[in-house]
């Protein structure tokens, strides 16, 4: 083969591929790992079909030029013996790729336009939801006219197991949470997105919604899904060294459902409410603390307490040391740190618990007892002063 068959070669192997890779995608967008999903809303479809338009429109001008190319390369090369033209340029040729490249934007850039404007379109929403990015987990409030709001985090939760090679992993590792968002079918969605640490991005492909989280602004995007199931999706922001661990899973209900959903959250809030209140033995507030400990800390701090990516629970100063330094830790935090403030992620009950578990669990044996009025007093006053 010569040098100029080879190089012809090469040059036609970029659109060959392409080419190929398009009628993929185009014989089955939902199913190709190489292509977008077009998920389960109207806008998302939309966006899907006008993907596909633009790229097939993009894979036929590139056909077309490089077949125009290799024909003129290949049959006036100069073993052909070919004598090139003397002309320097044409008025016509200049207006016609000009003018017709126009009308192809011009047609491309219409559709895509009013699709863009419906993305952002976020009024006459039904349902406002607060989407609060934490390292490294979501915050999750439903704001409701009445003032009943409903909020709870949605954690990672796959085992430590799968994480750290000792069990097979799962179906949907590291794709799965304690508390999915819970959202109604045919339901025009507002979600209000922002950060209480760093940048996060909150994206899930299939309701063709991804925002990013940003402290101090607040990002609105809209879904209105209309099938229901279970979709999954991740932070799509580098948030530091746990990004990968915080995923987003939405469960779309029936409505029926979803409301039978918001009423037995509304009822567990208010059980909190009344709990607050109440007076716990060891036993009880030692129980309570090694779920929220597991849920929490474990990854952190280890399943014994020996520490890991934080320091260890077991003999440590802070959990063996002064109850009230203890608590403004675990309610405010370590600046710097990887430390997180937990004051407003833990409700007062679970803050009581899991102090009282990590200062009498892995050897601590310190016998106190902290109950929910003791956090209350202690964040109000540090609030005072």
């Amino acid at each position: 083969m010569g040098f100029e068959a080879k190089r012809l070669c090469k040059l036609a192997l970029g659109p060959v591929l392409l080419l190929m890779s398009v009628l993929a995608m185009a014989a089955g967008g939902e199913v190709s790992e190489y292509n977008m999903e077009p998920g389960v809303t109207e806008l998302g479809h939309r966006i899907y079909d006008l993907h596909m338009v633009i790229l097939i429109i993009c894979v036929v001008i590139g056909v077309l030029v490089f077949g125009v190319m290799f024909y003129s390369i290949y049959y006036h090369r100069k073993s052909r013996g070919a004598i090139p033209a003397t002309f320097h340029e044409s008025t016509k040729v200049e207006i016609a790729w000009t003018v017709v490249p126009f009308f192809i934007l011009l047609a491309m850039a219409v559709p895509a336009t009013t699709t863009l404007l419906d993305v952002y379109d976020n009024d006459a929403a039904e349902l406002d939801v607060v989407v609060t990015g934490y390292q490294w987990k979501w915050k999750y409030e439903y704001l409701n006219e009445n003032g009943e709001n409903v909020s709870f985090f949605s954690n990672l939760r796959t085992p430590q197991t799968e994480i750290q090679n000792t069990e097979a992993k799962g179906e949907h590792y590291l794709l799965e949470v304690d508390e999915p968002l819970v959202l109604p079918v045919n339901t025009k969605v507002r979600f209000l997105v922002t950060a209480n640490d760093v940048i996060h991005s909150w994206w899930v492909p299939q309701l063709a919604v991804k925002r990013d989280a940003i402290p101090g602004f607040i990002n609105e995007v809209s879904s209105k899904p209309t099938e229901e199931g279970i979709f999954r999706g991740q932070c799509a922001e580098l948030c530091g060294r746990n990004h990968g661990f915080m995923p987003i899973v939405v469960h779309v209900v029936s409505k029926e459902e979803y409301a039978t959903w918001l009423s037995t959250k509304q009822s567990e809030a208010a059980e909190i409410k009344e709990l607050m209140a109440q007076t716990f033995t060891l036993d009880q507030l030692m129980e309570r603390g090694k779920a929220v400990y597991d849920a929490n800390c474990l990854a952190c701090h280890g399943a014994n307490g020996e520490g890991g990516v934080g320091k260890a629970i077991a003999g440590s100063p802070v959990a063996t040391g002064d109850l009230g330094h203890h608590l403004d830790i675990g309610i405010n935090g370590v600046p710097g740190t990887a430390m997180q403030a937990f004051g407003g992620q833990l409700n007062d009950v679970d803050m009581a618990a899991v102090i009282t578990y990590q200062r009498n669990a892995f050897g601590n044996n310190m016998g106190d007892i902290v109950q929910p009025i003791d956090v209350y007093n202690h964040k109000k006053a540090n609030w005072r002063s």
